[in-house]
C-alpha cells in the first residue's frame, strides 16, 4: 500500500474545520456532540481523510463516553498506535495508518472478546453504508 501524503493545505481544502482540527492537529471534538456517537446503521467506518476502512458497524458499541467506541479494528494494518503523555496522563493514540490522521485513543476498559475501546473521534471518520 502506498502512503497516503498530502500538503497541510491540500487537508485544509479537502476538509472542513472541525475534522482537519482534530485529524491533522490531533484535535478532540466534545462528548456526545459527533454525528456517529449515536448511529447505528450497518457499515463499514473509514477514514476521512484517506477512505481506508476502519471499523465495522458489528464492533461499535455504546460506552456512555460520549464518542464512538468499537471493540476491535477493520483488520491489524488500519491504525497504527502510539504513545501519549498529554494532557498530563498516559494514554494510547489512535492514528489511520494510511495518511496519519489522528482517529482518537484506545482504552483497556471495553468489552470481550478484545477489552478494547477504541474512542474515536466522529469528526475523523466517514461511513459507508452497507446495502
Amino acid at each position: 500500500m502506498t502512503k497516503n501524503t498530502k500538503t497541510d493545505n491540500d487537508w485544509k481544502n479537502l476538509l472542513d474545520a472541525e475534522s482537519y482540527r482534530v485529524t491533522r492537529q490531533s484535535g478532540t471534538e466534545r462528548p456526545f456532540t459527533g454525528k456517529y456517537w449515536n448511529f447505528s446503521k450497518e457499515g463499514v467506518y473509514k477514514c476521512i481523510c484517506c477512505g481506508e476502512s476502519l471499523f465495522e458497524s458489528e464492533t461499535k458499541f455504546d460506552a456512555g463516553c460520549g464518542w464512538p467506541s468499537f471493540f476491535i479494528p477493520f483488520n491489524e494494518s488500519c491504525i497504527n498506535e502510539f504513545e501519549d503523555n498529554s494532557l498530563g496522563m498516559r494514554r494510547v493514540e489512535v492514528k489511520c495508518s494510511n495518511c496519519d490522521a489522528h482517529l482518537g485513543h484506545v482504552f483497556n476498559d471495553g468489552p470481550q472478546p478484545t477489552g478494547l475501546r477504541y474512542c474515536i473521534n466522529s469528526a475523523s471518520l466517514d461511513f459507508e453504508d452497507n446495502q
